[in-house]
């Protein structure tokens, strides 16, 4: 069976661990709608590597489209806000 290559954006952030409040990270993946973690940013992203993939061979296995990495469109910007006067 061929396999093609496909470049998921991924969106990684700094996180807690639910429960214990231990730092880590939290990896996102937009197109998909999935997310994973890990108590690195490497970690993190071997971990969504491994759900995106096992997502996808779900969705082959269930006969349903694969979404396109491009079918949704993220954007990293940044915006300017006025702070409360008591904001140091």
């Amino acid at each position: 069976m061929k396999s093609k290559v496909l470049n998921y954006s991924i969106i990684i952030e700094p996180d807690t661990e639910t429960g214990t409040n231990n730092p880590g990270f939290s990896a996102h993946c937009p197109a998909l709608g999935i997310a994973d973690d890990g108590d690195t940013v490497e970690e993190a992203l071997a971990n969504i590597k491994k759900t995106i993939e096992f997502h996808l061979e779900c969705l082959a296995e269930e006969g349903k489209e694969i979404p396109s990495p491009t079918s949704t469109q993220s954007f990293l910007t940044n915006v300017q806000v006025s702070a409360p006067a008591n904001y140091a």
